[in-house]
């Protein structure tokens, strides 16, 4: 039986890096690319098919950072497939990200270097903002969308597999704010959170048949990695970097070992799985790629009371959407 696969952010980086491993892997499968450049998603779905010219792409517009676009997205796909057997949701936005370069010299020559670049953590921060929505645009990007891309397809659902980050840590996040509207960590609690819905997801929908994975790609160079410091300061770091990965197996690098987890949860029981386990991708001194559960530290009653909060949250946006959608509509008729 034919596969289905939708990625989000599939067009570059990790995203693109696992569409070519899965089409490997299996080149009966039906993928589908859901990107928001649609120009960008074009030029991936055509390197795919250099490769794999017998490969069933589809593309899909979607912004998951835009309510009325995970609606319409949602209301296409449930016209095409009857079924999704994996929904990676892998898109997510870094913006405007801040570098403390005295932090970063500091512990350039300092033992915690490795720790430094495998998660930013202290030298690094965001500034967020307002969308369209009235959300903040990481947390609509990073999580909500999902979550309602989640909740529109869930009777197609059998597998989530979220790509979350070794910068996600619980010191980031806030139930009282749960957008991190005051904070300057946005990228760090939004990743929290999703490690922390996936486990709600699992203890809530489990018996329904869903079931829900997370896993953490390693220091991995993207558009998003390149983005955080001018492109000089990559060219003096990237020796180090290969120097530094010869001691460690989170520095991964590439795209394709970024998205070892990803690609091994494809061949995995989800039955077999641990629902509490984030699944890292790793990658040896010498270049041996592999997969290797860690326990995430999240707590079952906290990660239940976001569940819950997401659940007010749609109501509210699925009523405001409402009421703009009825406005629009007696706008067309006056």
């Amino acid at each position: 039986m034919e596969r289905v696969v939708i990625i989000t952010g599939a067009n570059s980086g990790i995203g693109l890096a696992l569409c070519e491993r899965l089409l490997t892997e299996d080149s009966q499968l039906r993928l589908c690319l859901a990107c928001r450049n649609m120009q960008r998603a074009e030029a991936a779905r055509a390197a795919l098919l250099t490769s794999h010219s017998n490969a069933h792409v589809d593309l899909l517009q979607l912004d998951v950072g835009s309510v009325q676009s995970v609606l319409s997205a949602a209301q296409e796909v449930k016209a095409r497939y009857n079924r999704i057997d994996f929904l990676y949701l892998n898109a997510g936005i870094m913006p405007n990200p801040q570098l403390d370069l005295n932090a970063f010299f500091k512990g350039l020559f300092s033992r915690n270097v490795v720790r430094m670049f495998a998660t930013a953590e202290g030298i690094l921060t965001q500034q967020d903002r307002l969308n369209s929505d009235g959300l903040q645009e990481v947390f609509a990007t990073n999580l909500f969308g999902h979550f309602l891309l989640i909740r529109e397809l869930e009777p197609l659902l059998s597998r989530l597999v979220w790509t979350s980050s070794s910068n996600a840590r619980r010191s980031a996040f806030s139930m009282e704010d749960m957008q991190h509207r005051e904070g300057r960590e946005s990228y760090s609690s939004s990743k929290y959170a999703s490690d922390m819905l996936s486990l709600a997801l699992n203890r809530q929908k489990n018996s329904q048949g869903l079931f829900s994975s997370v896993i953490c790609p390693g220091l991995v160079m993207t558009n998003l990695t390149y983005g955080i410091l001018p492109s000089f300061f990559w060219t003096l770091i990237m020796p180090v970097m290969w120097l530094i990965r010869i001691f460690t197996n989170t520095f991964t690098l590439t795209p394709h070992n970024g998205a070892e987890a990803l690609h091994w949860l494809f061949l995995q029981n989800p039955e077999s799985l641990d629902p509490r386990a984030k699944y890292h991708s790793l990658t040896s001194g010498l270049g041996t790629n592999y997969t290797q559960p860690r326990q995430m530290d999240i707590d079952e009653g906290t990660s239940d009371v976001l569940y819950s909060k997401l659940l007010e949250l749609e109501k509210e946006v699925r009523r405001k959407q409402s009421e703009e959608n009825a406005d629009e509509e007696i706008s067309a008729v006056k």
